[in-house]
């Protein structure tokens, strides 16, 4: 099963599991989970081929939905859902599969559709780096800034080096999402309906989630509501959390 961070402790309010995007882990909501854990368990994931959570020789979409089903039957077998980008089409998946599994799904900053762009240079620029010649993230970071020009970006992928493991390693199976690149930006065009309430939040200055992308969604999740963060990309959580925050638990407390 996926490694999980478990924030909170059991109420009558389903739990609310969060799914990671690309190359991020649990741990980047860790502020998030632990202040909406207030009131309800917060279930936090690596998804598989992240974190600390088992490698695998491959990574679709159905295989992702698969291990947050397995999750959510471990905790109850009924959850609110929160996924992120690449966690928002593993989570969309499963909802149009399972949907029996999930109250209310939260989608940040990605559309059920296959995208252009790759992030294989960030595997490229990680997989080139060598990790025997550094000794703290600073060190890590200044290699980095010659191939990753965001720092903001640089220091979202250094949360995923180890640098107390012997030897130094990424908590990521690079070779694997480097093969599965064209799949996790793709979509594999999943039928069905889930007629729960959804809620796409995007980021104001993103570009993931169009106007032209909204018809895709409504087919498939008949009562999904659209919220724009104000001056956030795509990375909208890291960007404004407490604003993040508050929209999440404003619409699982509706």
């Amino acid at each position: 099963m996926l490694n999980t961070l478990v924030h909170g402790a059991p109420t009558d309010a389903p739990p609310l599991v969060i799914v990671h995007g690309l190359y991020g882990s649990a741990r980047n909501f860790n502020v998030i989970a632990k202040r909406l854990s207030d009131t309800r368990q917060v279930i936090a994931v690596d998804q598989r081929n992240h974190g600390e959570s088992p490698r695998f020789d491959t990574h679709t979409y159905p295989e992702m939905a698969d291990d947050i089903a397995e999750v959510i039957e471990a905790h109850g077998g009924h959850a609110d859902l929160l996924g992120h980008s690449m966690g928002g089409k593993a989570t969309m998946q499963l909802a149009l599969t399972r949907g029996d599994l999930i109250r209310r799904l939260i989608i940040a900053d990605i559309a059920p559709v296959a995208y252009n762009h790759s992030q294989r240079h960030l595997v490229h620029a990680m997989q080139g780096l060598d990790l025997s010649a550094v000794t703290t993230r600073g060190e890590a970071n200044e290699r980095l800034a010659a191939l990753i020009e965001d720092e903001r970006v640089r220091a979202f992928l250094l949360q995923s080096l180890d640098l107390k493991a012997d030897p130094p390693r990424w908590r990521l199976n690079l070779d694997v999402l480097d093969a599965c690149m064209d799949e996790i930006t793709g979509w594999p065009g999943t039928e069905g309906v889930f007629q729960g309430s959804a809620l796409f939040l995007s980021g104001e200055l993103s570009d993931y989630v169009l106007p032209e992308h909204r018809a895709t969604i409504r087919a498939l999740f008949p009562q999904a509501r659209f919220a724009k963060l104000p001056d956030t990309g795509h990375w909208l959580h890291a960007e404004k959390p407490r604003d993040f925050e508050a929209t999440v638990d404003m619409f699982l407390s509706a």
